[in-house]
């Protein structure tokens, strides 16, 4: 039995790696070089668009217990991002190039994998397939997907942030440290005080924005997740100093004091001579980013390697059309994987790839799909995203959508803690 996998994103590799390691002969298609998305830059395979950072790695987190399960599964992007991590305090970010590269080599060194560089107008009616062409999914494609399922996609905005190099940041400006001493000092911070930081959002809210062109269609939503920090700015003076200007956890060693406001850097690369502005998600000109970010303290003479950029990202109404094994209803040897589903995020993307695969094979040996429980945090996404909603949004891993310990904790981490330990004695019982 052949089965085709469309689209080499993060849940296309894992999907083709999981089942040509049980046997399964698959074709993956992917349209790089021939063709390129509005975000993708390079024709290797699992590029990371947004950010390098696949976030938390500790079990006590959402995050964290979302790659415990991934790695129960057999997960291959894992292991490729370990090899290629750069320094992040307690998050796994990885050096985008060389874990693109490793991912690359893994798939088409695979035996049973057979790569086939085209572009895909439409999807298969027969055989089984997974179609994980990810949220940047338009045209033709986009089109028949829209025929097939007989809904509308819904779409939102995406952002990335810019990216700088390390010899323009001006050190004596910044510090090393993460929050509350976490990692080994792996973030470079600029710390405000209240007057540069009035000033900085005063120039902030008033820059000019890049035309969305086709984007600015009335209907679209701007998704919470991936907000461009010019519009999160927008709702007040304070919302940046709650959210990614936080302060909290940092002392400034120049002043021995917190700063006012804070901006953090996190490395791109392994050499450190590339470093992101965390949480910097933009649509400012490019012009504006330059001026206004350049406003930052010790970004005054900032190199932009990359500026942020927007574009849109699309995504089925999955409850209306997929059952909680990822496959359609109306064409059940159809399957759908990754953030095309309404999940967000980098790993739960890759774990969608291998949740689709699991069920595909099950299907394939005549087997009973076997679903993680509701308690596990695929189990949980996979509700999300079969679960009827009148007005369904995408979703990342967090602790909320997991049921309460049956014995209440108070306290955060601890509580963290038990329900990830629960979690993984749980999918344990389905592996």
């Amino acid at each position: 039995m052949m089965v085709r996998v469309i689209g080499a994103g993060l849940a296309g590799c894992e999907a083709a790696l999981y089942l040509a390691k049980a046997g399964v002969e698959v074709e993956l298609y992917e349209q790089r070089p021939q063709h390129f998305s509005p975000a993708h830059k390079t024709a290797a395979f699992a590029e990371l668009v947004c950010s390098n950072s696949l976030k938390a790695d500790r079990l006590d987190s959402a995050s964290g217990l979302l790659k415990a399960e991934m790695e129960l599964m057999g997960s291959e992007i894992l292991p490729a991002a370990r090899a290629h991590r750069v320094a992040a305090g307690g998050a796994l970010a990885v050096d985008r190039d060389a874990f693109s590269a490793e991912v690359t080599r893994r798939v088409e060194s695979c035996p049973g994998i057979t790569v086939i560089r085209r572009q895909v107008d439409q999807v298969p009616r027969d055989g089984y397939v997974i179609v994980a062409t990810g949220p940047l999914t338009e045209g033709a494609l986009a089109a028949d997907i829209t025929a097939l399922t007989g809904q509308d996609s819904l779409s939102f905005y995406d952002a990335a942030a810019p990216i700088i190099t390390a010899d323009s940041i001006d050190h004596s400006r910044v510090f090393a440290a993460s929050r509350y001493g976490r990692g080994d000092a792996d973030y470079l911070n600029c710390p405000f005080n209240k007057e540069e930081y009035e000033a900085f959002y005063a120039a902030l809210v008033s820059a000019q924005r890049a035309p969305l062109k086709e984007f600015e269609e009335e209907g679209f939503a701007v998704y919470e997740g991936c907000m461009p920090v010019e519009v999160m700015a927008r709702r007040g003076e304070d919302t940046l100093r709650f959210g990614p200007m936080r302060p909290v956890g940092l002392r400034d060693p120049a002043t021995g004091h917190r700063p006012w406001a804070n901006v953090q850097l996190r490395r791109e690369n392994a050499e450190g001579t590339l470093y992101n502005l965390v949480g910097f998600q933009t649509n400012l000109k490019f012009g504006e980013q330059k001026r206004v970010f350049g406003m930052i303290p010790g970004l005054a003479e900032a190199e932009f390697v990359r500026y942020g950029v927007m574009h849109r990202n699309s995504f089925l109404n999955s409850p209306e059309v997929l059952n909680i094994t990822l496959n359609l209803k109306a064409h059940p040897r159809i399957y759908f994987a990754g953030q095309i589903t309404g999940t967000e995020g980098y790993m739960e993307s890759a774990a969608g790839g291998l949740l689709a695969a699991r069920f595909l094979l099950q299907a394939l040996k005549g087997e009973q799909p076997r679903v993680p429980p509701a308690d596990t945090m695929c189990g949980a996404l996979l509700r999300h995203v079969s679960t009827p909603a009148k007005d369904f949004q995408p979703m990342g891993a967090n602790m909320g959508v997991l049921p309460p310990l049956e014995q209440p904790e108070r306290d955060k981490r601890l509580r963290y803690q038990k329900l990830a330990e629960r979690a993984l004695a749980s999918f344990r019982t389905v592996l």
